[in-house]
């Protein structure tokens, strides 16, 4: 008996973002070898208030996401002939559907903008409410650029947080046969009281050979995979979005979320939805 394999999940609603997304998973799936879900979320709340009910909504808007899904399932069975593509309509708030996806899925991909049943996808409300949310990796596909020369880009900070990011950039380079470009921000410490000299360059050399033992053992498990460690003066951020104007992937970490935790989405994740250049990985790592 074949064992049961998760899915990459993408969530679509028809859209040219939605579109983009369903090739990115597509392409995904078939460089893993897992099958590829495509799911479509029927929310009647826009339509359909307590207030004034419309009678079957959810069977009106059904057809129609049937259609969109089916639209979906031949762009990936177009991009990638041979891949096991199923598709699925549930009803529910986009958020939440992809959510209860994530529980059986290997990744879930969402495209950078949304129009109707992922509404606002990655500006909007849907992609801060997955990423950081579920265990699993989370996608936001956005143009590659076109001299995306930097292969894979991973924010590195030398935390645990950053561990599971590395091992998913580092398998996605494997599978691309592409190399990581790892960006380690660093800034000087802000000064109180008296102004003290400081030696940066001297600190930019300790950060760096810091840096450089922590990647040492990612490195030699990942011998066949070329490296490259950038230290960068100045903010994650801002670095980060600059690097990722060259890739075809940024790959970051993300604290999670706890009972007592508000944000799920550190702000370098958050700024980084809204800002980076190229499509994002948001990989969970342990929970603060």
């Amino acid at each position: 008996m074949t064992p049961f394999i998760d899915p990459v999940v993408v969530g679509t609603d028809g859209s040219a973002g939605a579109t983009a997304a369903v090739e990115w998973a597509a392409d995904h799936a078939g460089l893993r070898g897992v099958p590829l879900r495509v799911v479509h979320a029927v929310d009647r709340l826009p339509y359909d208030g307590p207030r004034y009910p419309i009678p079957d909504c959810y069977d009106k808007l059904t057809p129609s996401g049937r259609q969109i899904l089916d639209h979906a399932a031949r762009v990936a069975r177009n991009r990638r002939p041979g891949l096991v593509v199923t598709t699925q309509v549930t009803e529910g708030r986009p958020g939440r559907v992809l959510r209860e996806q994530a529980s059986g899925a290997a990744e879930v991909v969402i495209g950078s903008h949304g129009a109707g049943g992922f509404p606002g996808m990655l500006l909007g409300s849907v992609g801060n409410q997955v990423a950081g949310h579920v265990a699993v990796p989370v996608v936001v596909v956005r143009p590659t650029p076109t001299e995306a020369a930097a292969g894979i880009v991973a924010g590195f900070d030398c935390t645990e947080t950053s561990g599971a990011a590395l091992a998913y950039a580092f398998e996605e380079a494997r599978l691309r046969g592409q190399r990581v470009r790892i960006v380690c921000a660093w800034e000087p410490p802000v000064p109180y009281g008296p102004v003290v000299a400081t030696d940066l360059d001297g600190m930019r050399r300790a950060a760096e050979e810091y840096a450089r033992g922590e990647l040492r053992p990612w490195q030699g498990a990942y011998a066949d995979v070329r490296t490259e460690l950038d230290m960068v003066r100045g903010h994650p951020v801002s670095a980060l979005a600059e690097a990722s104007a060259r890739a075809v992937l940024l790959v970051v970490g993300s604290h999670g979320r706890n009972a007592f935790t508000a944000a799920v989405l550190g702000s370098v994740s958050r700024a980084l939805l809204a800002h980076a250049r190229c499509p994002v990985a948001v990989v969970r790592g342990v929970l603060s």
